[in-house]
């Protein structure tokens, strides 16, 4: 007897901006510009400086303040140091790390390069390898259709929250 398939739940529709926590750096709501032209998340960070833990490469950065949050000094393992293209399509070497990111009441790991964003209104971009695989579909004229990340998002919610990551 044939397998019957398991029907897909209907994707999660996000605007071109959302608020999304990133808990492992502290970070409980951040404005979030969704850029599909994307292909890697960038975090505004300042004060760049890579060092060594227990013969691990690791990363240190500093969060400058921003609305909702103050200043702060993170340090996570390093993922990759490579040539991401910066907004005018120029390669620039970056800094990646990995982080727990909040979107919408579904929690997943996303890799982030660190860049000085501070020209750019949004301190955070989420490419397409943020948001690929996870059933989400970006509506480019609308924001902010998903619930708030943490206690607060539960006020504004209708349907249950996702978890994508234990």
């Amino acid at each position: 007897m044939p397998r019957k398939a398991v029907p897909k739940p209907p994707p999660t529709v996000i605007g071109w901006r959302e608020i999304i926590a990133l808990p492992e750096l502290g970070l409980a709501e951040m404005h979030a510009k969704i850029d599909t032209g994307a292909r890697t998340s960038a975090l505004h960070a300042t004060r760049i400086v890579p060092f060594q833990r227990d013969g691990q490469d690791w990363v240190r950065f500093r969060i400058p303040r921003d609305h909702g949050h103050a200043a702060r000094t993170c340090e996570l393992p390093l993922v990759d140091h490579r040539e991401i293209k910066n907004t005018s399509g120029t390669p620039e070497p970056r800094y990646v790390v990995e982080t727990l990111m909040v979107l919408g009441g579904r929690r997943w790991r996303i890799e982030v390069s660190l860049a000085d964003r501070k020209a750019m209104r949004m301190p955070i971009i989420l490419g397409r390898t943020a948001i690929r695989r996870h059933n989400i579909l970006v509506d480019a004229g609308r924001s902010y259709l998903v619930p708030l990340p943490g206690p607060k998002g539960a006020d504004r919610s209708r349907a249950p929250a996702r978890k994508d990551v234990p």
